[in-house]
């Protein structure tokens, strides 16, 4: 049954035949929108590494995430940037914190929207660290109560999903036990469980004001050179009680995403980080490719690979390009 009677271009003749056949369907409902949340009043602050994106006050926010949401747009991720920062993140688990008071507004103002918080005490420390530091060294059970916290104050403020980025071993278990005992037993956990030490969180630790003041994190975040590793962090984490998990980031780690989907059949999620988002726009801005193209076809890979969930910078883009392609 060779040429000629197998001829693979005789379904990619026609646009239409072409939709039938696909194999992969990317869709808004499939996106998770990343936003900056930070002190003040009528706030729209460029974030200039990552054109396009901004840091809101609450106010602004809700217009923002209220647009969204209007896109078709499922959900929105919180990173909060506080006004104060000390050794121990403490505005982080601040019951008045600013992803707090976020987290109030929008399911107030925008109650159908599905708030996720970021979990992690890194742009609330002073040092820049994901954990407690004690003698240069990043500690790992103590940094938990920080964490226990966090969730449980975001949950009290209503968020819908909590996601712990920190990488602190335990923590999703941690977690998990401060929500069930405080009667939340009904959020949902979406753990950064494949979470590498990457150069690509550049830009967002500019936005953020997160770098870190000593060292790097790889003591906590993956070796960029471990798969293995990798299946065993999502295992454990799924043990521990994540409901999601995710990869991070994206792009450069499709093989870490098609091996988590087949190992687990929990939610498998990834992140478009900073550094994704950004070359594609320093790309664009300088003509060398099209980004609309360039956003979809991204996006489709990260779907192909095995998410389910898709956290992009992107998102309102795509989804005014998908909805376009489907008026």
């Amino acid at each position: 049954m060779g040429f000629p009677h197998q001829r693979m271009r005789r379904l990619r003749e026609s646009e239409p035949l072409r939709r039938m056949v696909r194999e992969t369907a990317l869709a808004s409902s499939d996106l998770i929108y990343p936003l900056f949340v930070k002190e003040g009043t009528d706030q729209r602050e460029a974030i200039l590494s990552m054109p396009g994106q901004f840091r809101w006050s609450i106010d602004r926010l809700i217009t923002e995430a209220t647009d969204a949401h209007r896109l078709g747009i499922p959900a929105v991720m919180l990173f909060g940037i506080p006004d104060h920062k000390d050794e121990r993140g403490s505005s982080g688990y601040d019951p008045n914190g600013i992803v707090q008071r976020a987290v109030r507004a929008l399911k107030d103002r925008v109650p159908d929207l599905f708030v996720v918080t970021d979990v992690c005490i890194d742009e609330y420390t002073s040092h820049g660290h994901c954990g407690i530091v004690q003698d240069g060294r990043i500690l790992n059970d103590e940094t938990l109560d920080c964490l226990r916290l966090m969730a449980k104050t975001h949950a009290e403020a209503g968020a819908d999903m909590v996601a712990p980025s920190d990488m602190m071993d335990g923590r999703v278990a941690a977690i998990r036990d401060e929500l069930d005992q405080g009667g939340f037993e009904r959020v949902p956990i979406m753990s950064y469980a494949a979470k590498y030490a990457s150069c690509l969180y550049a830009p967002f630790r500019e936005a953020a004001s997160s770098s870190p003041a000593f060292g790097d994190r790889c003591s906590y975040q993956m070796d960029p050179a471990n798969a293995r590793e990798a299946v065993r962090e999502v295992r454990a984490d799924v043990e521990e009680g994540a409901d999601v998990i995710m990869v991070k980031p994206a792009l450069p780690y499709l093989d870490i995403i098609s091996r988590t989907r087949a190992e687990v059949d929990v939610p498998v999620a990834a992140f478009q980080v900073s550094g994704e988002y950004s070359m594609i726009k320093a790309a664009a801005q300088q003509g060398w490719l099209d980004d609309s193209k360039a956003i979809l076809e991204t996006l489709l890979s990260i779907k192909r690979a095995g998410a389910d969930l898709i956290l992009t910078y992107f998102a309102k883009d795509a989804a005014r390009l998908l909805n376009a392609a489907t008026s």
